[in-house]
């Protein structure tokens, strides 16, 4: 599958190497020799799914003829047309993307026998309770101003006013992200605003710091935005302290408040594998109480959950998963803390609700499949794009539309989940209906009828003597004395040739056969008349004769619980009759919200995005920001 985007086209070499080296071991274990351990398996596209069966599942996919990615997705993927820009902003391509997906319960069958998916709500692990805390900040007239800016850009772009190389979508979003953070990382020379999402972060951070004094506990502030510049270059040509990065800036409002220097850190410092050890064991011990970082440097393998009190987002990043590792940081096993307190802040009419409502609607995808419950049939993708024109100028007018949308987002998103469920259990019902009930009734009733008569047939065949003994046949001879009767059934154990179940004689009526289970290591003795019953036979010639007569006098014992079951099926039956019949409770609200939603799609322009649409390769807004950093 070429030319399709968010699909690589080439192999690095290490994932080529661990796929040799599970091959390898296949074949040498018989498919039984590797174990994957991760929090994310799906981090950002459900293209990875196929990567985790290559590695772990590869004979399975090559008995289905599914080993080739072009076979796997044809059967639970497909492409997607769309009219995007090109990434360097010099003109319009035709883009397929691989965003649909199908077949989905199918395809988490198959994974499942790889997969032992365990969610949080399931483990139930002891770990502290999370507290989130959406902080929404008011932006100021100069990010006001500075958004609308960039949606009359947007515009510009749409009505082919502007040179592509040197204007397009890519860097409106990129410069969206930074103004949504600090109005200064636009402009240096701008002025600090008071009120800003930084600030205020800085003002919680310096509170939980106060406020958690004695216990020394610890937090983790996360941007992605910004890389902490050194010292000689925090100062101009007259030694006045000028603004180069949030970081710094952060640290430096914080020493202010009264927070020793020592006790804040950046994680870019710890440069080495050793420094960055150390630096964990610091912020473990509460020396180092406040750690700055990004999500790719302090995000997975980052050990310092001990004396976690509290969680900053800044910015929001590209994945999912990236959220998910930000949070995992505190939100696990090992931390004293009772309580976490998560922090994400928002800059109100900025790009920020929009990439946050981005990553959430990821991640619903996601937990969509990774879910223990049946996922859904069908389900669309969210990829990472620049945002479309209609998005950019609801954005810098501040539309109210933007928030209901959100909403609706979340609250259809979740009620097409219930749906789902809820049809998956209907149709459960109605197959139980069809097969499970009746087949379980007539097997009750036949077993009640053969009860009946097997009671029958035990009071007409049972004529004790003298030794409270009816006679008993085995092998052709009738014994009438209890001890020779139990030896002849010992005998016919010890001469048995096969572990098949064979005749060996009556009794009461009854016929008794012999089988060898290897299983256990014993011999079954199998009664029958109408009905069967089955005893484990054992050395003691007296014990086998009271084993079997206590079973034959056990059968009408047997009645009033079958038939109590019996009752119980029919009355299931009945239940799920109704409840099958039962529609999706909340379906008149969730066509009222789809509706509505659609009717906002209309208004904002968002559902018609054949030519608003750009590219979403987010390795070029990685790279643009990473070389913005090592400038």
């Amino acid at each position: 599958m070429r030319n399709v985007g968010g699909i690589a086209q080439s192999e690095a070499q290490k994932s080529s190497d661990l796929y040799m080296k599970c091959r390898y071991l296949d074949e040498i274990t018989g498919g039984k020799g590797i174990v994957f351990a991760t929090g994310t398996p799906v981090s950002n596209s459900m293209v990875e799914l196929y990567t985790m069966q290559r590695y772990l599942q590869f004979n399975e996919l090559e008995k289905m003829g599914l080993e080739f990615f072009d076979s796997w997705a044809s059967t639970f993927g497909e492409t997607v047309n769309a009219i995007e820009l090109s990434p360097e902003g010099t003109g319009y391509r035709n883009k397929t993307r691989f965003a649909k997906f199908h077949n989905l319960p199918e395809l988490m069958s198959l994974f499942k026998e790889i997969a032992d998916i365990q969610t949080s709500d399931t483990l139930n692990l002891p770990v502290p309770k999370a507290i989130f805390k959406n902080i929404v900040t008011k932006p100021s007239e100069m990010q006001k101003k500075m958004v609308e800016d960039l949606g009359n850009r947007a515009e510009k772009i749409r009505n082919g006013m502007v040179d592509a190389k040197k204007d397009n979508m890519l860097i409106i979003t990129n410069e969206g992200r930074k103004l949504a953070l600090d109005q200064r990382m636009m402009n240096e020379m701008l002025e600090d605003d008071p009120n800003s999402k930084v600030n205020t972060c800085i003002k919680n951070i310096y509170d939980i710091w106060n406020k958690t004094k004695e216990n020394k506990s610890t937090q983790l502030v996360f941007c992605d935005l910004s890389t902490p510049k050194q010292n000689e270059e925090l100062y101009d040509e007259n030694g006045i302290y000028k603004f180069t990065d949030i970081y710094n800036d952060t640290r430096k409002k914080l020493v202010e408040k009264g927070i020793p220097r020592e006790e804040i850190a950046f994680i870019h410092e710890a440069d080495t594998e050793v420094r960055k050890k150390e630096l964990f064991s610091r912020v473990r011990n509460g020396d180092v109480r406040i750690l700055i970082g990004s999500t790719s440097k302090m995000g997975a393998g980052t050990n310092v959950q001990d004396r976690l009190v509290a969680l900053h987002h800044l910015d929001c990043p590209w994945r999912p998963a990236d959220l998910t590792q930000r949070n995992g940081r505190g939100i696990r096993q090992g931390n004293m803390n009772k309580e976490i307190e998560v922090y994400t802040y928002v800059t109100e009419g900025t790009f920020d609700a929009y990439l946050y409502q981005l990553v959430e609607n990821k991640q619903k995808f996601i937990s969509q499949i990774m879910t223990s419950k049946i996922p859904v049939r069908v389900a669309e993708d969210v990829d990472e794009k620049a945002l479309s024109y209609g998005e950019i100028k609801a954005l810098a007018t501040g539309n109210p539309d933007i928030l209901e949308k959100t909403e609706l987002d979340t609250t259809v998103a979740k009620l097409k989940l219930l749906k789902q469920n809820f049809m998956g259990e209907i149709y459960d019902l109605q197959d139980r209906i069809a097969k499970h009930y009746p087949n379980e009734i007539k097997r009750l009733e036949d077993k009640i009828l053969a009860i009946e008569n097997d009671i029958i047939k035990l009071k007409e065949n049972t004529k004790l003597n003298n030794e409270n003994f009816s006679p008993m046949i085995i092998n052709g001879i009738t014994y009438t004395e209890k001890a020779k009767a139990g030896q002849a059934i010992l005998d016919m154990c010890a001469n048995k040739e096969n572990a098949d179940l064979e005749h060996i004689g009556n009794y009461r009526g009854f016929n008794l056969e012999l089988e060898y289970y290897r299983g256990n290591r014993e011999f079954i003795l199998v009664i029958s008349n109408e009905y069967k019953y089955y005893i484990s036979l054992g050395s003691d010639v007296y014990g086998n004769i009271q084993r079997i007569d206590n079973c034959l006098d056990k059968i009408a014992e047997e009645l009033a619980p079958t038939k109590s079951q019996l009752e119980n099926e029919k009355i299931q039956l009945k239940n799920a009759e109704i409840e099958a019949q039962k529609e999706f409770p909340q379906e008149l609200e969730l066509q009222e919200k789809q509706k509505r939603l659609d009717e906002l799609n209309i208004k904002l322009n968002l559902n018609e995005k054949d030519k608003e649409l750009f590219d979403d390769d987010i390795e070029e807004c990685r790279n643009k920001e990473k070389n913005e950093k090592e400038r």
